[in-house]
């Protein structure tokens, strides 16, 4: 059977502090929307659509080009999914999962279970039994109290055979709690899958602390630094972290001399405890002389990949009075997280000049500092 996933992101509430939507939020070196779609990819979901604010134009842009279906969000959140059930239209999909962005900590066993129970039921979806005693009350004070028996918390991945909850939705008035609401309204019973305490919706500013206990229960979180250097001979140009620049003088050294490049890549190997350049790419062997650096850089990336690593981040500095860095600094970053795989925005690229102290304040070279963050989640 064909699955897929909606995940709805359009939400604009701010509860939980930070002055930006929650999903938006940064967890843990990602933000809690990427956690929650790592959730699902790696649950090996066939279709995945991301349901997005008309009005943040970064996310579309910057999700435009990854293997995501987007939609947008609607007045309220039954209107966004449906649009994310109107753009799974034509996909051949028999399961569908609807879960919300802020829930970042879903496992894989839950959402396998969710998708299992839909093999007999119409619909399915994750709750807990409510275990502590409800109250009523009012001014701070308690008026009474009610029965729990009987009485759920509902979590999300809420799933649902893809022509039953698309005709419920579109049959629905709205103002429905959620999509269980919508299945029920339309007469279809839903099976209760046993829910997860640790599939907690961030709401409140404290809520991010948990979860970022929870995520990190079993994160390895790596730091790489690397340096490079090289001087200056006779030349035109000079590369930089990928960029080709104009100059009086060229960089040399066995490869193409790209030193921005270089600091990254052994950054990245330092994380993965992996030595440096020279041990991988050896300037012993003639095959390397003239190499573009991107190689170096492509090759620590996979490495990391193969390891299990995300990259979140890298951070170079170019040290050098000429040439001048700020005027190709946004193509410098666009070139290395197109190699490294990741958003331009997790890749940094600057310059400063010693005050004309020592080699590169005399103008005799170029040197580079670069931090990389890895995450094993």
């Amino acid at each position: 059977m064909t699955t897929a996933a909606i995940i709805v992101a359009a939400g604009r509430g701010t509860r939980a502090g930070g002055g930006v939507p929650k999903q938006w939020r940064p967890l843990n070196g990602r933000r809690v929307l990427d956690w929650t779609l790592a959730a699902f990819q790696s649950a090996s979901i066939d279709h995945l659509v991301l349901v997005l604010h008309p009005e943040d134009h970064e996310a579309w842009n910057e999700f435009a080009a990854k293997p995501v279906i987007l939609a947008e969000g609607g007045a309220e959140r039954a209107a966004s999914v449906l649009n994310g059930l109107a753009a799974l239209e034509g996909h051949g999909v028999d399961k569908v999962l609807i879960h919300d962005a802020a829930r970042p900590c879903v496992s894989d066993s839950l959402i396998t279970e969710v998708l299992a129970a839909l093999d007999s039921h119409a619909a399915a979806a994750p709750a807990l039994p409510v275990t502590d005693a409800l109250w009523t009350g009012a001014q701070d004070t308690v008026t009474g109290t009610r029965d729990r028996s009987g009485l759920f918390g509902a979590q999300t991945p809420q799933g649902f055979r893809f022509q039953t909850i698309l005709a419920a939705h579109l049959a629905h008035p709205g103002g429905a709690a959620d999509d269980v609401q919508v299945a029920r309204d339309a007469g279809h019973q839903v099976k209760i899958v046993p829910g997860d305490p640790d599939n907690i919706k961030i709401t409140r500013p404290e809520d991010f602390s948990r979860a970022a206990r929870l995520l990190g229960k079993d994160m390895d979180v790596r730091l790489g630094n690397g340096y490079d250097v090289h001087r200056f001979g006779a030349g035109d140009h000079v590369v930089l972290c990928g960029v080709k620049i104009p100059h009086d003088k060229t960089l040399q050294g066995h490869s193409d001399a790209d030193v921005g490049m270089h600091a990254v890549t052994d950054a990245i190997y330092g994380a993965l405890a992996e030595g440096d350049i020279g041990r991988h790419f050896p300037p012993s062997d003639p095959q390397w002389k003239g190499a573009a650096s991107e190689i170096f850089l492509r090759h620590a990336a996979e490495l990391a990949g193969a390891r299990g690593f995300t990259i979140s981040n890298v951070d170079c500095t170019l040290v050098c009075e000429y040439p001048k860095v700020g005027p190709h600094a946004a193509k410098m970053q666009e070139v290395m997280a197109g190699i490294l795989g990741i958003d331009a925005s997790r890749v940094s690229v600057k310059a400063t000049t010693s005050e004309r102290l020592g080699f590169t304040g005399r103008s005799e070279g170029i040197a580079s500092i670069a931090t990389a963050a890895l995450v094993k989640a």
